[in-house]
């Protein structure tokens, strides 16, 4: 059976420095980062899949692609609220991890309208970005009747209060909560589409990548033009 050493060891021998300059110029840490492709990593999360403890062991490893596939074997339900809190603060500043790994799992979780709340009032910049993340994943996934409406329409005048001043991935985040509520919660696309209009075009440095930060309003249109809002997801892993 697979283990932390012979996972780590096939990890090595699938990166290059080719994708790990790609991650670099994603903003992870070279020393950090194995480059190991996401497409491999789905093969070996494969090998490993409901192997609980052993995905434990990956995120703690610090190592960025161990950290991600970590992500897309543990099963969030199954953690605890602590395991929850020591991934959003051990994400090492790395964005892939926070506005991707931790969400994955935390929207699986009994916890996660507690923890996000917590987290996005964070002064640690990707604590908080894990929070606007699970928010935007509890919103696409979770059918309307469960959703807290009025919290969520409490969130996105949050929004319009604090993007101006906030950190810059924190910015990112919160830009995609308002595209999220008004894609996924059609009782809020009205406010939603307000709160987009007044947050407008939101900076972000992307660094050296071709990333674009969406413009909230054009998205929902698009959404909404479609006739898709309020379609939810199964699952926000990718």
């Amino acid at each position: 059976m697979p283990n932390l050493k012979s996972v780590m060891d096939e990890l090595r021998r699938k990166g290059n420095d080719k994708t790990r300059k790609t991650y670099e110029r994603h903003g992870m840490p070279l020393e950090k980062t194995l480059g190991v492709s996401v497409a491999d990593l789905k093969t070996i999360a494969k090998t490993i899949k409901g192997q609980q403890a052993l995905a434990l062991e990956l995120y703690s490893t610090g190592i960025m692609d161990a950290m991600y596939l970590a992500g897309m074997v543990a099963d969030g339900a199954q953690m605890t609220r602590q395991q929850l809190q020591d991934w959003a603060e051990g994400s090492g500043g790395m964005s892939m991890i926070s506005e991707y790994t931790v969400p994955w799992v935390t929207v699986e979780s009994p916890h996660a309208w507690e923890v996000a709340g917590n987290w996005v009032k964070s002064k640690n910049e990707y604590v908080a970005t894990s929070g606007w993340c699970t928010y935007s994943g509890l919103v696409a996934t979770q059918p309307d009747a469960a959703l807290d409406l009025r919290e969520i329409e409490r969130l996105l005048k949050t929004v319009i209060k604090q993007i101006k001043s906030a950190r810059n991935r924190v910015r990112y985040t919160m830009n995609g909560f308002v595209i999220a509520t008004g894609s996924y919660v059609k009782p809020l696309l009205k406010q939603a589409k307000a709160a987009a209009q007044q947050i407008g075009n939101v900076s972000v440095d992307v660094g050296d990548t071709a990333c674009e930060v969406l413009l909230a309003s054009a998205r929902i249109a698009k959404v909404e033009a479609a006739g898709k809002v309020g379609m939810k997801r199964k699952t926000i892993r990718c």
